[in-house]
């Protein structure tokens, strides 16, 4: 058997093609013949039971025929279709033929599911069988990636007959347990791909709102499809309803490691948000795992070498190093100081207590050492992600349809699978680059609490006039200064002097903003350390020359540049993916808030303990150029804030009936097929289903769910966003003005 099954597997080019076989062609079709003898005697000793095996063999000999250019016309199409009439209506019929599909020809393609298609015409006797089947060719369609091209109208046509083919056979499932999985809950999921795709197509926000319905309504009739939880997180993310993505985060109960493979699918949303609480919930949650799960490894290892089970002592050692050396848990660390630092930003005493337990960042810096970051271990599981948003940083929704379309053609040969050493090459090398992106992210933040820490550090001799070149300054600060600064810069892809260059360049007008690229929450950082540090070592030439004080006018410069461009996008927060709130919400309480500590902390160099304050104020007292620069840098963040506090003030302004109103207004679209309604009065219709249709179980859920009341729950998250960030803002505000009446 084995001599007969030893068909020799060919090498493939990038094409798919075939590069080499060592068998002449007699004895490639002797082989052929052979295998397909041996296969017809399985299938007879089968007797038509559903072992797929012997069938699933003769597309596998198909595809050797095609590969070695000994194609049949037909014959391939038809071992799939056979195969489908066989076993169509197993869950596990599209991944069976998913490696498949990729040899079909477009013309193959389209008769094959034009065949599939017709099928659906004549239905098995059983309505499960024909669900099933049913399932199947939408799963097939999905694979193929038809949705991405297909018409816009044969699109909606096909989310409404899924949609109204789930409905329609809730019947089957009226005497499942809650806990069971109910006949066609994988049509749901599908649906709102499709949606979402049609949302990327159009822009039209109707769609992306309907996805959000379908999903919300099978979780009322069922609560435990982690599925539609997971989907729900990463769509409220991108309507701005982040309170509510974090709520459904929190329903699907993330225990025990799985806050280490899966915390990605709200952790990068969190941290960029006014969600403090929130987010410090989360970080606390996943560091006690951590730590209680590595302190308690030790005892486990002992137990079971105790018992002599030596292979559980490997896999509990091995397990232990994977966690201890865990990016997710060396980011969390970060992301937990850095994320104290900003609820205390308003206060220079307890930031400054803050760094006592951080070895005055010194203790972070460390952890990102060469060491370290090259046995670092990835343990995210990406493989329940949307297809939209694949890694935590990249979000295909948020570019335009277009755009997109190489990724696209990417994509389908990656899912058809050329083949698949092919494909597990560009996957690694997609991890690779994915990795590469973390360790970057990584150094980042380990060093931002040291760089702030020595930004406040300012001694009242560095802000005397005429200091000179800062030879008065412990040397050895102004260099870790300085070489910090170098690394940062490096981090966000430049050297130091071409960085300050840019900045320069950016405050004269001789370069755009969009210059500074995406990333533009590490620069004005940067901006901002390198002010810090100018004021014991000036380095920034002034445009003007009768004054030393450029460093300040370019933080100033930059944070109400960067802010204003924000204001000015038409976008609202319920707009469209990428909106601008995450961004605002990053430049007020990163660059904006460290810029803030080092104004506190100058006024505090410049009035030293023990002096009174004259009445006349501090810029009269010490009539110093930095204090007119501290003067001037206030006034402009009390601009910038009250600027920021209106935008948000107008995206709350109307009442939230007003919000549901509008809403409802995407959903309420006319349709164009009105013989099917729209997703919306489907999904209604279904709550006329009687008890003894559905079962009292599923009646009461279709009854209590509301497509007002999933509105109302979308722009209550959104208020509550807004205002929790307006709230920061305020604090700011505050502060800054008291600041300003002091001096």
């Amino acid at each position: 058997m084995d001599a007969t099954m030893q068909i020799c597997s060919p090498s493939f080019d990038d094409n798919g093609a075939c590069k080499a076989n060592h068998l002449s062609n007699d004895e490639f079709n002797s082989r052929i013949s052979s295998a397909v003898s041996l296969v017809q005697r399985l299938q007879t000793d089968c007797n038509g039971g559903f072992v797929r095996g012997a069938y699933l063999a003769n597309i596998e000999i198909e595809r050797r025929c095609r590969l070695c250019g000994t194609k049949h016309d037909d014959n391939f199409v038809e071992a799939l279709l056979t195969y489908f009439c066989r076993f169509g209506h197993l869950s596990c019929f599209a991944s069976d033929v998913e490696i498949f599909l990729h040899l079909l020809t477009l013309e193959e393609r389209d008769k094959f599911l034009e065949k599939l298609m017709k099928t659906l015409e004549t239905p098995p006797a059983s309505p499960l069988k024909a669900l099933d089947q049913a399932m199947s060719i939408f799963k097939v369609h999905e694979s193929l990636g038809v949705m991405f091209y297909l018409p816009l109208t044969d699109l909606e046509v096909t989310t409404k007959r899924m949609l109204q083919m789930y409905c329609k056979n809730l019947t089957l499932s009226k005497d499942l347990d809650p806990q069971e999985n109910m006949h066609g809950e994988e049509l749901l999921s599908m649906i709102s791909n499709i949606l979402v795709v049609l949302f990327w197509r159009t822009r039209i926000l109707g769609y992306l709102l309907e996805a959000i319905m379908v999903l919300e309504y099978g979780l009322t009739i069922r609560r435990y499809v982690w599925q539609y939880k997971i989907q729900l997180v990463h769509l409220y993310s991108l309507l701005g309803a982040l309170p509510l993505a974090y709520e459904w985060y929190c329903m699907l109960e993330v225990k025990n490691i799985l806050v280490e493979t899966i915390s990605h699918h709200i952790l990068p949303q969190m941290l960029n948000s006014p969600l403090w609480s929130e987010t410090g919930d989360l970080l606390s949650d996943y560091l006690k795992f951590m730590d209680d799960h590595l302190r308690e490894s030790a005892d486990l290892t002992c137990v079971a070498y105790r018992y002599r089970n030596y292979s559980k002592v490997i896999e509990f050692v091995q397990f232990k190093e994977r966690l201890e050396h865990s990016s997710r848990l060396l980011t969390a660390r970060l992301d937990m100081s850095i994320l104290q630092l900003k609820q205390k930003a308003n206060s220079l005493e307890e930031v400054e207590c803050i760094f006592e337990n951080l070895n005055c960042g010194s203790k972070l810096l460390e952890m990102s050492n060469e060491d370290k970051m090259k046995i670092l271990t990835f343990n995210e599981d990406f493989h329940a992600r949307p297809w939209w948003s694949p890694t935590p940083n990249i979000n295909y929704l948020a570019d335009h349809f277009e755009e997109g379309f190489p990724w696209l053609k990417e994509k389908l040969d990656l899912l058809l699978g050329r083949q698949l050493t092919m494909l597990y090459a560009k996957n690694k090398k997609k991890a690779v680059g994915e990795e590469g992106i973390v360790k970057k992210l990584i150094e980042r933040k380990s060093l931002l609490p040291r760089l702030i820490y020595l930004s406040i550090q300012i001694s009242p001799i560095s802000l005397k006039e005429n200091v000179g070149n800062g030879s008065l300054h412990d040397a050895d600060a102004i260099g870790e200064r300085k070489s910090l600064l170098e690394k940062y810069a490096r981090n966000i892809g430049l050297s130091f002097d071409d960085a300050m260059s840019m900045l320069l360049a950016i405050f004269k007008g001789q370069k755009p903003l969009k210059d500074l690229g995406p990333d533009v929450i590490s620069w004005l950082n940067f901006t901002v350390f390198v002010n810090a540090w100018n004021l014991c070592c000036h380095h920034l030439e002034s445009p003007r020359k009768d004054s030393s004080m450029n460093s300040w006018s370019v933080v100033d410069y930059m944070l109400r540049s960067c802010i204003s461009e924000q204001l000015t996008h038409p976008e609202t927060v319920l707009g469209v993916p990428g909106s601008n709130l995450p961004v605002l919400v990053q430049l007020v309480t990163e660059p904006l808030a460290w810029h803030i500590l080092v104004i506190q902390s100058c006024i505090r160099s410049m009035l030293p303990a023990g002096k009174k304050k004259k009445k006349t104020g501090l810029v009269d007292s010490l009539n110093s150029s930095y204090a007119h620069a501290v003067c001037d840098s206030v006034q402009c963040l009390i601009s910038v804030l009250q600027d920021i506090g209106k935008w948000v003030s107008n995206q709350i302004k109307k009442s939230e009936d007003q919000d549901v109103d509008s809403l409802l207004s995407h959903l309420q679209r006319s349709s164009s097929q009105e013989e099917l309604g729209s997703i919306l009065s489907i999904l209604e219709a279904s709550e006329s289903m009687s008890v003894s249709e559905v079962g009292e179980r599923i009646s009461a859920a279709l009854q209590s769910w509301s497509a007002a009341t999933v509105c109302r729950k979308i722009s209550a998250a959104r208020r509550s966003l807004l205002l929790q960030f307006l709230s920061i803002c305020e604090s700011k505000l505050k502060l800054l003005y008291s600041i300003n009446k002091s001096i």
